[in-house]
């Protein structure tokens, strides 16, 4: 049954078992605010992460490659590549890195209108990536994982006539060359928010059993306006589709309090992803789309 945000919020705090929340420091990007970043991955010997970088007035974002250069301080990997890429986004299929992220531009056919789509790229180096596939226009969050046998979980977010505020479909393709926007398109919808609600996956990981664990976003709006994300965690049975209903895993109070990029952003927590390290898991977010904060919770999986 699904579950609006009131009642996921009130099971949240029923049992709400958080660490100490952190604000690593990125240094090097000339004042601009870092965030929605992913979660820290391994690149050989390095620890990375890619996050936007933006002006705190602009939305005119880069996608950055960060190096771990002491506990919770990250600069830019300078032998690595920029995108101009807001929300960015990354995993490991068929032995290749799969960056993603939003890609904003003028519309085709009307250059004073600002349109969006998930974009792609591929490759065994993430010195060289390159092209992969392009999602429809209006499309963000789409994201994937490959599965036990080798195929590939896609996640979708559509929106407007289809998909509303923004719901989540899930499709299975055979291999990276199937993930197209006519794939995107067609992705089975998902029944998990209330229709005046909306939420997208930001990463997805491969469970012992075959499921798969989805980190995703909640989200509504209040009646003033302001926006409220809340990272969320579901998981879904790839070959049969059926799927647990989201739990709320955080919430904006948890964390640091800080700045935000605008006041109706104030209630922001966007998923990053999760890290496992020393047998401890730590929640990556972006925080009121100005910053990147963890913390430490217990195993939604």
């Amino acid at each position: 049954m699904v579950r609006g945000i009131e009642c996921l919020l009130r099971e949240h705090r029923e049992h709400v078992h958080q660490g100490k929340a952190v604000r690593p420091e990125f240094r090097g990007v000339d004042g601009r605010d870092v965030y929605n970043p992913t979660a820290p991955f391994g690149y050989g010997e390095r620890k990375l992460i890619c996050a936007r970088v933006e002006p705190r007035d602009s939305e005119k974002s880069e996608a950055v490659f960060f190096e771990e250069a002491g506990e919770d301080i990250y600069v830019p990997a300078q032998d690595l590549p920029r995108f101009s890429l807001q929300d960015p986004c990354i995993t490991i299929v068929a032995g290749q890195y799969v960056l993603g992220g939003t890609e904003v531009f003028s519309h085709p056919d009307d250059a004073g209108q600002v349109v969006w789509r998930t974009v792609f790229f591929c490759g065994e180096k993430l010195t060289e990536l390159r092209p992969l596939a392009k999602g429809p226009l209006g499309m963000k969050d789409v994201r994937l994982v490959e599965l036990t046998d080798h195929r590939i979980g896609v996640f979708t977010r559509p929106q407007g006539e289809r998909g509303g505020r923004g719901r989540i479909g899930f499709t299975v393709v055979d291999q990276l060359s199937d993930v197209t926007e006519q794939v995107m398109e067609a992705a089975s919808l998902l029944e998990l928010f209330l229709p005046d609600e909306w939420g997208g996956v930001n990463a997805a990981y491969l469970l012992e059993n075959g499921d798969v664990g989805v980190l995703g976003h909640v989200a509504c709006f209040a009646p003033e306006g302001v926006r409220h994300y809340y990272p969320m965690t579901f998981r879904i049975n790839p070959d049969t589709g059926e799927h647990t209903m989201p739990v709320i895993l955080a919430e904006r109070s948890e964390f640091l309090p800080g700045e935000c990029k605008r006041e109706d952003l104030a209630d922001v927590l966007f998923s990053a992803g999760l890290y496992r390290e020393d047998g401890q898991l730590f929640l990556y977010v972006g925080v009121s789309d100005c910053e990147v904060q963890y913390m430490q919770v217990e195993d939604p999986f």
